[in-house]
């Protein structure tokens, strides 16, 4: 028996482990290099041990190594879940959904994230990936504000309305109120309170927390602004006076003191 679909076999193992190290090689160098000009396919090589011409033949070019590198942070936040948001009934749950699956796509490796989104800014190659990614971003936020305005939310699907949640949902905006802490996904509910004011729609509490009545100062100061309350006796007069003024009481027959 011919050993070659073995020796294949082996070969194939061996182009996909040298794939891998070579995209966590990259991924690596993102997160840690200082200098935007330190990103290269040189540099790449060099930290996956392996020859610059390797890494041409597995991805091609230096947008082909940015394509797989945005692809491997999606498949590490598991973006193919987005086609569940798409097929919620409910065009705001749809939205909600949507959003939160790229708050975890924006977590999977913020520091991968934080340095492709500066290098677009400088590097034209990095800036052309980064910008149809987010035209892939742009064009599903078109279908579901799409949805909403079919249910006569006349402003949803507005380029206004579009650009603002372009915005709200970037990685910046999500990282911002991060922290440097805090997972973006964290932040989740203060997007989705900006999202209902941009849309207009109602603001429901989040789960498991109550709607707070007023607390003792805010009882405090209703009651300074209310003026002094009023004494007792003069309390008891005045409901008195009210009793006696309104218009639908009958007054008592003559000789009957009004008590029952």
């Amino acid at each position: 028996m011919s050993p070659r679909p073995y020796q294949l076999g082996r070969r194939q193992a061996e182009v996909d482990e040298g794939r891998r190290r070579v995209l966590a090689a990259a991924r690596a160098l993102l997160g840690a290099t200082e200098n935007f000009g330190s990103f290269t396919v040189e540099a790449v090589a060099r930290a996956a041990d392996v020859a610059r011409a390797t890494v041409y033949y597995q991805f091609g070019s230096k947008s082909g190594l940015l394509e797989a590198i945005c692809d491997d942070l999606a498949t590490s936040a598991r973006m193919d879940t987005l086609a569940e948001s798409f097929a919620l009934p409910d065009p705001l749950a749809a939205l909600r959904s949507f959003v939160s699956v790229f708050g975890r796509f924006w977590d999977s490796d913020r520091a991968a994230m934080r340095r492709l989104r500066a290098l677009a800014h400088l590097d034209p190659d990095v800036k052309a990936v980064i910008s149809a990614r987010d035209d892939r971003r742009r064009q599903g936020l078109s279908v579901l504000l799409g949805r909403l305005r079919d249910q006569r939310q006349a402003a949803a699907g507005s380029e206004e309305t579009i650009a603002v949640l372009m915005a709200l949902t970037s990685f910046e905006t999500f990282d911002a109120l991060a922290g440097p802490t805090a997972s973006c996904c964290e932040a989740l509910p203060v997007i989705y309170r900006l999202i209902d004011a941009v849309l207009g729609a109602p603001a429901s509490p989040s789960p498991g927390h109550a709607v707070r009545g007023p607390g003792p100062r805010e009882q405090r100061a209703a009651r300074r602004s209310a003026g002094p309350a009023p004494a007792p006796h003069e309390d008891a007069q005045r409901r008195q006076e009210g009793q006696d003024h309104h218009p639908n009481r009958v007054p008592p027959a003559e000789g009957d003191g009004g008590s029952g």
